[in-house]
């Protein structure tokens, strides 16, 4: 990897498929920038990568009004990264997917953002102003924590909405500027 590039690696879990969607177009927004992408399932993890990149971008789905007990899992494996202060200094950003139009969505991004903290991150939102609240208007769930997408307990064939992959394509270009930016 040449010194200019940068690197973004994205960690989520995604039992139904939804999760992983969004990742895909977050990663689409990041290679827009020029940034090297690795996209992550918690189910295969190359810890060197994640390590080495700048930023982590970190996505759940949202159960029971919390990270899935899978994510939580991925996050308690990663206490030695955490005493050694590995990741500090790192970009990191998150985002979310429920069923349900609201789905406590923000509760997952606030655990994951203290999840960050926690590793001395630096934390990025999203910094952009809603454009409506139908299913293609770009961030149409009003959200700044980071990125919520509605997957509406439908296929991943046909959710999350045109506007929320849209919204994710966004943030992965916002990201991507970020850690330029910054590094």
């Amino acid at each position: 990897m040449s010194q200019l590039r940068k690197s973004l690696s994205i960690v989520f879990h995604s039992p139904y498929g939804h999760t992983a969607k969004v990742a895909a177009y977050i990663a689409q927004g990041a290679q827009k920038m020029g940034i090297d992408v690795h996209i992550m399932p918690i189910e295969h993890i190359d810890w060197d990568i994640l390590d080495h990149s700048q930023g982590i971008i970190f996505g759940s789905p949202t159960y029971m009004g919390s990270v899935s007990a899978d994510f939580k899992r991925f996050m308690d494996s990663t206490s030695k990264r955490w005493r050694d202060r590995i990741w500090q200094g790192k970009l990191a950003a998150g985002f979310a997917n429920s069923g349900g139009l609201s789905g406590d969505k923000l509760s997952v991004l606030q655990q994951i953002n203290i999840f960050a903290m926690q590793h001395g991150m630096l934390w990025s939102g999203l910094p952009l102003m809603s454009t409506g609240h139908r299913e293609d208007d770009l961030n149409r769930l009003a959200s700044c924590l980071g990125l919520m997408t509605q997957s509406d307990n439908a296929p991943v064939e046909i959710t999350p909405p045109q506007g929320d992959l849209d919204t994710a394509i966004w943030f992965g270009e916002y990201i991507g500027g970020l850690l330029y930016r910054l590094h």
